[in-house]
């Protein structure tokens, strides 16, 4: 068993891989011609997203919609950099909020915290151990 991808339900999913790819430089991969499903190359494990509509086809008594919580869901996505600042900023620059200023943690790891524009929660992150 491996990873092979994680899909955030959103509400518009063009606009969830445009704020990806020019907020973090993640290359767009595909975008399903109904705009329902788009993924990003991220390497080894793709993230994908897919529209709410997808997401009550699949769940037939709903899901809870990220964009529409007060408070970020309880997951998110970790990026790894070697400059948290600057991907911080960056991201702040394309849209997203700043939920927790870079921060040095006890086991040496520089970590920031930033809700994308559709809800999603993103961990920016030096590699641990660098």
């Amino acid at each position: 068993m491996k990873l092979g991808y994680t899909i955030i339900y959103v509400p518009d999913v063009a606009a969830s891989l445009r704020f990806f790819t020019d907020a973090f430089g993640l290359p767009q991969k595909f975008l399903h011609e109904s705009g329902l499903y788009g993924e990003l190359d991220t390497g080894q494990t793709t993230l994908s997203f897919a529209a709410h509509a997808m997401g009550e086809a699949n769940f037939p008594g709903g899901h809870v919609h990220a964009s529409d919580s007060a408070r970020p869901l309880g997951m998110e996505i970790g990026l790894v950099t070697d400059d948290v600042p600057a991907a911080h900023e960056r991201a702040i620059a394309h849209g997203a909020t700043s939920l927790a200023a870079p921060a040095t943690k006890p086991w040496g790891q520089v970590v920031a915290y930033v809700r994308a524009p559709d809800g999603s929660l993103v961990e920016l992150c030096t590699p641990i151990g660098a």
